[in-house]
């Protein structure tokens, strides 16, 4: 009876093999399409939750996906990606359940515009995330691109006025055109101007003839060191983007 117990409770000492598990990693625009080549890719981080070991890293890489199927307005968890739709697949070791989480940091091709977005989930040895469109993040924000003036641009004395223009796109690169799916006319684009310590104005950027482009003449208060914070915001879903610039006049 003793040999049994002794037996028994080997078995139970053995380690439990860990588990080749798989993981496909997907990053919605808010509101638009996947993030991906196109935008740089997007830096994905795997980490064990109650350790904060990184279990696995890389890049989601691949097209923006399917117009119509991304913007369709399916059902609710209807899977929108396609075989080329971009992705991150990571393979990861397991021997027993983990809370894991994924950070996805982009678009890497617009550093102004890169946020981090997190997600947390339990993971089963074997099982993994593959289903549908996989562990899919959605990404806030806008790229906002300041095209003039250029930084630190001198005028000549005594002007009174300067251009300032921006191009605007969603995280994906989607376009934003009069009539589009993505409408210019639902983007608050604006520039808030300080010179010196002087309280700052705001000038608003309406769309100005291609896609993407929003552009305003600029008053001038006279001379000094202007910065220009440009801003963009998607009325419909909230989506913000922000850069800058800055110019003097003599």
């Amino acid at each position: 009876m003793r040999v049994l117990f002794a037996a028994a409770a080997a078995m139970l000492a053995v380690p439990v093999a860990a588990e080749p598990t798989e993981i496909h990693v997907r990053v919605l625009s808010l509101g638009a399409k996947f993030v991906g080549s196109s935008m740089g890719g997007v830096e994905v981080v795997v980490r064990d939750v109650a350790t904060g070991a990184i279990l696995s890293k890389g890049m989601v890489e691949g097209s923006t996906g399917d117009t119509a199927k991304i913007m369709g307005g399916g059902g609710r968890n209807t899977p929108v990606s396609t075989p080329d739709s971009a992705v991150f697949r990571g393979v990861i070791d397991l021997d027993a359940p983990r809370l894991l989480q994924v950070e996805a940091r982009g678009p890497l091709a617009q550093p102004q515009a890169a946020v981090t977005v997190t997600s947390q989930q339990w993971i089963v040895p074997g099982v993994g995330k593959t289903a549908g469109d996989g562990w899919l993040l959605e990404m806030p924000g806008l790229v906002v691109d300041a095209v003039e003036p250029a930084a630190h641009e001198v005028l000549p004395k005594g002007t009174s006025a300067r251009r300032v223009a921006v191009n605007v796109a969603l995280m994906c690169g989607c376009p934003i055109t009069p009539g589009g799916l993505w409408p210019a006319e639902r983007f608050d684009v604006r520039a808030s101007v300080r010179r010196g310590t002087d309280k700052p104005f705001v000038v608003q950027l309406p769309y100005a003839g291609r896609t993407g482009y929003f552009a305003a003449d600029l008053p001038l208060a006279g001379s000094g060191a202007y910065v220009v914070t440009l801003s963009a915001v998607d009325t419909k879903t909230g989506a913000t983007g922000v850069d800058r610039t800055s110019f003097l006049l003599p």
